[in-house]
């Protein structure tokens, strides 16, 4: 049990509960009623939900979830862990709860608006949730089975198992629907990248400064960062000089660069945004 909750933060717990709302509530007020089937479990429960309508999207999304998770653990082990399980059932408990107590209505007629609403939503929930380790389970867990018992690339067997849900959707709601759950597929894929990559940005700074021992201090003292010192030479003042080196977060960017600004307006700083940094004081890379 230990070994499941090694790594589960109050604030993964956070950010995990805020991504899984907002998928429920896409799933609930966008693409269910208006029976957009964009792939994983929560597609397979639209299309389910329409010949059983007595059962609840969210009750038959839990069902998917065991049946899956069980047939996992006995085919590709049981390392889930507990961001994974908590995030998959915290999905439909979610649901139910908004099936219960707000019953999800129409909120626009146009089904342009409710796949291209609906899709951002649950795009910017599902990255959230992917962003801090988790997963909600489902087409992933499919994917991880034919991963490994027919060698396919996950990503590859991922968009197969999305794409053939799709297709079940086009031939389940009509043309028009289906149409709109694969470009919504397509869509999700692409935006949950985009979005992470956003959450990740962070900024490299390369600065040359005849303040830089001042600059150093701020950097140690004042912000509780640090910084890596090059050596270089200057090609027209044929001077040694030494060149800072540290990556911040945009905000903590804008402090340095004032700071900078005030101490020496005449510095040369380069400054280039970077996806991932990995390590101490940003994320890390055992998770």
């Amino acid at each position: 049990m230990k070994k499941i909750l090694k790594g589960f933060s109050l604030k993964d717990f956070v950010m995990i509960s805020l991504g899984v709302f907002l998928v429920a509530f896409g799933l609930e007020y966008f693409h269910i009623p208006n029976n957009i089937a964009a792939g994983g479990v929560s597609g397979l429960g639209i299309i389910i939900n329409h010949f059983l309508p007595m059962v609840p999207v969210g009750a038959i999304i839990l069902i998917l979830n065991v049946i899956l998770f069980t047939i996992a653990f006995f085919t590709v082990g049981g390392g889930f862990g507990a961001k994974t399980l908590y995030a998959s059932f915290g999905l439909s408990f979610i649901m139910w709860t908004m099936e219960t107590f707000f019953p999800p209505q129409v909120l626009s007629e146009d089904l342009f608006i409710n796949a291209a609403v609906g899709t951002f939503v649950i795009g910017i929930g599902m990255a959230m949730v992917f962003n801090y380790g988790a997963s909600t389970g489902g087409t992933d867990i499919l994917a991880k089975i034919l991963n490994k018992y027919i060698h396919m690339d996950i990503g590859k067997a991922l968009l197969a198992v999305d794409f053939l849900i799709g297709l079940t959707s086009l031939a389940t709601f009509g043309i028009t629907a289906g149409l709109y759950a694969l470009l919504a597929i397509v869509i999700n894929g692409t935006l949950i990248d985009r979005l992470i990559l956003g959450f990740n940005t962070s900024k490299e700074l390369m600065i040359i400064s005849r303040r830089e021992k001042e600059i150093i201090d701020f950097i140690i003292t004042e912000m509780d960062k640090s910084c890596t010192v090059l050596n270089g030479y200057g090609g027209y003042t044929s001077e040694d000089i030494q060149i800072l080196y540290v990556i911040l977060s945009r905000r903590e960017y804008i402090r340095l660069r004032g700071f900078i600004k005030e101490i020496d307006p005449r510095a040369f700083i380069s400054v280039n945004e970077v996806h991932e940094v990995l390590g101490e004081g940003f994320m890390d890379l055992k998770s």
